[in-house]
């Protein structure tokens, strides 16, 4: 572990630094529209065949590739690809439709996921795409994400146009991200928007790759894409069911019964016919319905949203669902079982030592924050923090702090960058709590 003075050092060192560069930073070009692909809108590649011949095209070229995916959100209730956009130094940009061949996508796609195993990938914003693309067997060996190389770079602007312009000074124009993608055929100027999505990426993962260079950050952010690149996810949440928009306005256990059973319902249809949830029954009318508690069709209809052609249909569909919420002899508690801390918002009645904790290892970090100018949220997960402050209990030999902190962000999957920054940080603010209760 390394010593908690020389790390805070290293900090000071690194924010004296950063105040230098921050002084010589250059005005921000004069943005450059960028509206059509250099080498034109490639011919979207749909058949096993054509995508064949993509990887091929792909496999000419050298170095890494730049990566994309566009999704149906808020159209499908799946996460799937529909459209890849991937481009490589010297092959230019392929764009493949991984749904539309008639094919297995594991087996249609597998010459592309072979060729982009012999390189870095770079994305914007990988963790948005990293799932989809794994769904169909595309999984990276290296990865450099551009969103999260900025937030290292500390800047408060990360979206990929604001980074372009920023680092290239070009402009990217608005175009199609929330477009239902699944609707084929793909018009032209989605297909130009989405070859734009690439075709500076790998000019923009130089560019931010020298920003961090100068800032000290390359090996920090080569352990947290190293992380973004293995991380297997978090557990689904098991009551998905509450996170029903205005669910905070029900507390009467029966009412939540029909929220679940109605919600339930709505997620079933939706899973089966992959559309969005929202797109089947607004969640505004499963908590009017559940609070209402309807028992006939009349009385259903009579409600928002209901009386329309569509819900009419499907009246006896949400009927029962109400039914059965009536019926059931498990009704669900008004919170859901937690196996972590409560809300910070409760500690200080609960357990007021751990809100003391709490509040200063926060100000400590967001001073670290400010001095390294590194978003605190990037520094160590705050849900990290929480579960320190609330089960910390203080070694018995004082000098042993830093190392039983150490440890617990190691198990937390906390990076050697990050402990190094807030072992000393969080041991002070801990510290200093104690000698003060």
């Amino acid at each position: 572990m390394a010593d908690p003075h020389e790390a805070g050092t290293a900090a000071d060192q690194l924010a004296d630094q950063l105040a230098e560069q921050s002084a010589d930073q250059p005005a921000e070009p004069e943005a450059t529209p960028l509206l059509a692909p250099r080498d034109g809108v490639p011919e979207l590649s749909v058949s096993v065949s054509e995508i064949a011949r993509a990887a091929e095209f792909l496999a000419s070229g050298g170095g890494p590739f730049a990566v994309d995916a566009e999704r149906a959100s808020g159209f499908r209730y799946s996460n799937r690809a529909y459209l890849l956009q991937i481009r490589r130094a010297g092959a230019g940009t392929v764009l493949i439709d991984p749904v539309s061949h008639g094919a297995d996508p594991l087996t249609a796609l597998a010459p592309v996921a072979e060729v982009l195993a012999t390189d870095e990938w770079v994305l914007h914003a990988a963790d948005q795409d990293l799932p989809c693309l794994a769904e169909i067997g595309m999984r990276p060996t290296a990865l450099y994400d551009t969103e999260l190389a900025g937030r290292l770079a500390g800047y408060d602007k990360v979206n990929l146009a604001a980074m372009v312009q920023r680092l290239l000074g070009l402009q990217l124009m608005k175009g199609h991200g929330a477009a239902d993608w699944s609707q084929r055929p793909l018009p032209p100027e989605w297909l130009n928007y989405a070859a734009l999505d690439v075709e500076v990426l790998l000019d923009l993962r130089h560019a931010i790759a020298s920003v961090l260079e100068e800032q000290g950050k390359t090996d920090w952010a080569a352990q947290e894409f190293e992380y973004l690149r293995t991380f297997e996810g978090t557990p689904t949440r098991r009551d998905r069911w509450r996170r029903t928009s205005g669910i905070h306005k029900v507390r009467d256990p029966k009412t939540l019964a029909a929220v679940r059973e109605l919600w339930t319902t709505r997620d079933h249809i939706a899973r089966r016919r992959d559309i969005a949830p929202g797109r089947i029954l607004p969640d505004a009318a499963i908590i009017n319905a559940a609070t209402a508690n309807p028992d006939t069709v009349e009385k259903l209809t009579a409600l928002p949203v209901f009386g329309g052609n569509r819900q009419r249909r499907s009246a006896h569909v949400w009927l029962d669902a109400l039914a059965r919420a009536r019926s059931t002899e498990d009704p669900p508690s008004s919170s859901e079982p937690s196996n972590g801390p409560p809300p910070a918002s409760r500690w200080p009645r609960r357990k007021p030592e751990a809100a003391a904790r709490l509040e200063a290892a926060r100000a400590g970090l967001a001073d670290l924050s400010k001095r390294v100018t590194v978003p605190a949220e990037n520094l160590i997960s705050p849900e990290v923090v929480r579960r320190l402050c609330w089960d910390w209990q203080s070694p018995a030999a004082p000098e042993e702090t830093s190392t039983v902190i150490e440890e617990f962000l190691r198990e937390a999957k906390v990076r050697p960058w990050q402990r190094d920054l807030t072992v000393p940080v969080l041991t002070e603010a801990l510290t200093t709590v104690v000698e003060q209760t």
